[in-house]
């Protein structure tokens, strides 16, 4: 059988590709938030379902890369609360992926992280350090199951996610073990959805292993810079990328729904 390797030979292709593989290695390596601004990039050369596809293989690969770098420093208790929810949210994401307007969701992703994005800044910019808050189980579960929604239908899990774990002020290391530990086990959970939808061809999987070395390179890269980044610096700097990707993910939905 003749595989169509037509999007290999696409200069936009690599021209976008390559960039959003950067993205998400710095994202997978410690930078949260880098990653979530690469799915649009991708879509822009292919339809979103067949990006999802080709990037899916590659954050599993980056994902191995951040866990095996800060598998030393991951809060237990929060993966124990979170996790359930977020299987839950993708199965939700599966089962309804056709009736859920996935433009109306990413729009509320978006406005919730300026909004969480840009209170956090201000009160940690303001001078006085925002004490840890711990909010209720329960809060975790529910934005977990968001989390695992949005993540399976746009791989946008991230914001959900940071409305629970960020307040409580973890360890910069903890907050990207943590973080990197989630997202790994999620992504796995996600594969045999995407088996069962019939997305991993023979191309999307030969796209993905073009990228595949430039996804390894930029996750080490990722994990390299961020340990020497203050701690205190590091949350002004994720809060600053919250607001970015929301700013973004705002942007993807309106333009679709405009369209």
């Amino acid at each position: 059988m003749t595989v169509d390797t037509t999007i290999l030979h696409d200069p936009l292709f690599w021209l976008l590709g390559i960039p959003a593989v950067i993205l998400m290695g710095l994202g997978k390596g410690g930078f949260i938030g880098f990653g979530t601004l690469a799915m649009p990039l991708v879509a822009m050369v292919v339809p979103p379902v067949q990006a999802a596809a080709i990037v899916l293989p590659l954050l599993i690969v980056q994902d191995a890369v951040g866990v095996w770098a800060f598998r030393h420093s991951w809060d237990r208790h929060i993966m124990r609360v979170m996790l359930p929810g977020a299987i839950l949210g993708i199965l939700l994401g599966y089962l309804f992926a056709a009736s859920l307007p996935e433009s109306w969701i990413l729009l509320a992703l978006g406005l919730i992280s300026v909004l969480f994005g840009g209170q956090r800044l201000w009160v940690e910019r303001g001078g006085t350090p925002a004490p840890a808050r711990v909010l209720p189980d329960w809060v975790g579960v529910l934005c977990a199951t968001v989390s695992g929604l949005t993540s399976q239908i746009a791989h946008a899990g991230a914001p959900p996610y940071q409305l629970w774990v960020f307040p409580q002020k973890l360890p910069r290391d903890v907050l990207v073990g943590t973080t990197a530990i989630f997202f790994a086990l999620m992504n796995w959970i996600k594969v045999p959805a995407y088996v069962a939808l019939g997305q991993f061809t023979p191309v999307n999987l030969l796209a993905s292993a073009a990228l595949l070395p430039i996804a390894i390179l930029a996750t080490f890269a990722g994990v390299r810079l961020v340990r020497r980044i203050d701690p205190e610096r590091f949350y002004v700097m994720v809060y600053g990328l919250t607001m970015l990707v929301g700013v973004k993910l705002s942007w993807d939905a309106v333009s679709r729904l405009a369209g």
